[in-house]
C-alpha cells in the first residue's frame, strides 16, 4: 500500500502498530492478567479524546458508542466504557506512554533535521523551558504548588528544528526549574539556550565539561569581572561583548572557566538583555538571534495548551494525570509526523482540525486534506439548498 493511499486510521496503525508490540507495555506488565481493554485500545480512546477535544470520560464513551461499527477499522478490540477507561488511567504505568512518545519522538526528530531555524548555525539547538498548569488543590492533594494551590510543572527540551519535544519532565508545582538540568545528559557540540532561572554554575558547568555550549540570560545579582572586551556594531542592536570571570568564591569555585557576556538592545521591546555563554566563537549577534528563537518553546506550550486537552484533566491521581499529558505529546508528534511523511504543507493545527472531523472516514489522507483546500460546492452551485437562510 503506497503512502499515498493511506486511510487515517491505516497510517495511525502503521506508523503506531509497529512499534507498539515493542513499546514498554511488556515491560511494565501493561497487559498483565488483562482480557479486555488492553494497552492499544487506552491510547486509542485518549489520542480520540485529544484529537477531538472531549471533555470528560462519559463524552468519550458516549462518542466511540455512536460510532460503534467504525471502531474495528480505527483498530479498537473491545467495547469503552468510562468505568474501564478510568481505571486504565489510574492504575496502568504511565511510562508505558512516556516510552512510546519516545519512540515517536526518535521519527520525527530525523524528518525534521533538515528544516530552517533562522540563524546560520550547523549544530543542533534546543530551547529549555517549563509551564505551569493550575489544578484545584481539593482534587489534586498529590501537587501541591501553593498554600491553597496545586499545579503541575511540565519541563521541556524541544528540538527547534521543527519544534520537536526531545525531553519532558512532569514535576508537582514546588520543583525549581533549575533542578532539571540534573535530568538532562548534554549533547556535544549542541546549543541549549535557557532563560535566567536555570541559572546555576555547577549545573552549567556540566554543560563545559561535556563540550556542549549554553545561552542563557543573566541576573542582576551575578558579580562578574570584565577582562576583555571585543568591537561591537551598535546598529545590529548590540551594545558590548565582553569576556568576563565569575568573582564570588562559591560560583568561581564551581565555574573556574571564563564566559563570555554579551549585551543587547531588543528593537522591538528596546529591552536591554544580558546573556552569558560558554562559546567564544559565534559572532556576538548570532548569540543574541539563538536567544531570541528561545521563544519557540513558549510558543510550543501555547499550541499544545490551546489545541490539546492537557488543561483539564480526565482522571485526577498522578498516574492518570501523567498518562494524559504523554499521550497529548504522542498524538502531537504524530501529526507531525503525518505531515512531514506526506510531505503536506498544511500547519499542524490545520491538520489536527481535518483529523478531529474526518478520523473515522475511509478517504485517503491525502484526498481528505487536497479537498480542505478546495471551495465548497455550496459556494459553486447557487441551487444548492440552505438550511439556515439570512
Amino acid at each position: 500500500m503506497s503512502r499515498t493511499s493511506l486511510s487515517l486510521a491505516g497510517f495511525q496503525l502503521i506508523i503506531i502498530g509497529r512499534f507498539w508490540v515493542t513499546a514498554e507495555v511488556s515491560r511494565y506488565r501493561g497487559d498483565h492478567y488483562v482480557k479486555k481493554f488492553s494497552c492499544w485500545d487506552q491510547f486509542l480512546s485518549m489520542a480520540f479524546a485529544q484529537l477531538t477535544y472531549r471533555d470528560g470520560l462519559r463524552d468519550i464513551e458516549s462518542c466511540l458508542q455512536s460510532v460503534g461499527s467504525k471502531l474495528y477499522h480505527m483498530g479498537f478490540r473491545s467495547k469503552i466504557k468510562r468505568s474501564t477507561l478510568a481505571d486504565a488511567n489510574e492504575l496502568r504505568d504511565w511510562r508505558i506512554y512516556a516510552d512510546f512518545a519516545q519512540v515517536l519522538i526518535a521519527i520525527a526528530r530525523p524528518l525534521y533535521a533538515d528544516d530552517p531555524i533562522g540563524i546560520e548555525l550547523d549544530q543542533s539547538l534546543y530551547a529549555l523551558d517549563s509551564t505551569t498548569i493550575d489544578l484545584c488543590l481539593s482534587m489534586f492533594p498529590w501537587a501541591k504548588f501553593r498554600k491553597h494551590k496545586a499545579a503541575v510543572k511540565m519541563h521541556t527540551l524541544i528540538d527547534l528544528h521543527g519544534n520537536i519535544p526531545t525531553f519532558i519532565h512532569i514535576t508537582d508545582g514546588k520543583v525549581h526549574d533549575v533542578n532539571v538540568l540534573d535530568e538532562i545528559l548534554p549533547e556535544a557540540g549542541a546549543f541549549y539556550v535557557m532563560d535566567r532561572g536555570y541559572i546555576d554554575f555547577e549545573r552549567l558547568f556540566i554543560f563545559e565539561m561535556s563540550s556542549a555550549f549554553f545561552v542563557v540570560r543573566t541576573k542582576e545579582n551575578v558579580l562578574l569581572q570584565r577582562r576583555y572586551s571585543r568591537p561591537i556594531d551598535k546598529t545590529t542592536g548590540l551594545r558590548s561583548d565582553h569576556t568576563v570571570i565569575l568573582t564570588s568564591l562559591e560560583s568561581a569555585k564551581v565555574y573556574p572557566d571564563a564566559l563570555r557576556r554579551i549585551t543587547f538592545v531588543d528593537k522591538q521591546t528596546n529591552k536591554r538583555l544580558k546573556f552569558l555563554t560558554n562559546n567564544f566563537a559565534l559572532p556576538a549577534l548570532t548569540i543574541a538571534q539563538i536567544y531570541k528563537s528561545r521563544w519557540q518553546v513558549e510558543l510550543f506550550f501555547k499550541w499544545i495548551k490551546q489545541h490539546l486537552r492537557i488543561k483539564a484533566f480526565y482522571g485526577t491521581s498522578e498516574n492518570a494525570v501523567k498518562t494524559q499529558i504523554w499521550i497529548a505529546i504522542s498524538v502531537y508528534v504524530l501529526v507531525a509526523i503525518v505531515r512531514k511523511r506526506l510531505r503536506l504543507e498544511s500547519s499542524l493545527y490545520q491538520i489536527l482540525q481535518i483529523l478531529s472531523l474526518t478520523l473515522f472516514e475511509k478517504e485517503p489522507i491525502l484526498q481528505v486534506i487536497q479537498a480542505s483546500d478546495k471551495e465548497p460546492n455550496t459556494m459553486r452551485n447557487p441551487n444548492q439548498l440552505i438550511l439556515f437562510e439570512i
